[in-house]
């Protein structure tokens, strides 16, 4: 379990930063040639995600006694934030890219994973 531990928890930490860099780029921060169009509630959202990715890494590497209920709940708001974003682009009239998609995509899998990884130690542990 402790491996498990480890990965889920710098996998947390890798997903915080992907969020950051999502988020910065819908604040209008383009890196060299990638940018994505200013969309100021995703960059909200992708920032809040971020906040419960770097809670949720931070009790489980920091070996707290809330770690693993926090990986669950920071895995299960992040998905619920990518689920909005992927809700909003089908619904919405606004700007959609080919990475924004891919980026959804591979985020709402990853953190089902994740969170699916969580409940597995949580029920073991018991």
């Amino acid at each position: 379990m402790d491996a498990l531990r480890t990965a889920l928890g710098r996998l947390s930490l890798l997903y915080a930063l992907i969020f950051l860099f999502f988020a910065l780029m819908h604040a209008g921060i383009a890196f060299g040639p990638v940018g994505e169009p200013v969309i100021v509630p995703a960059a909200i959202v992708e920032t809040l995600c971020a906040g419960a990715m770097l809670a949720g890494s931070y009790g489980v590497l920091g070996k707290r006694a809330w770690a693993w209920d926090g990986l669950i709940y920071s895995h299960a708001a992040a998905l619920a934030g990518v689920l909005l974003g992927i809700l909003s682009l089908a619904l919405g009239p606004g700007p959609a890219s080919a990475p924004l998609g891919w980026y959804h995509s591979v985020m709402a899998v990853a953190l089902a994973a994740g969170l699916a990884g969580s409940f597995y130690v949580s029920r073991v542990r018991r």
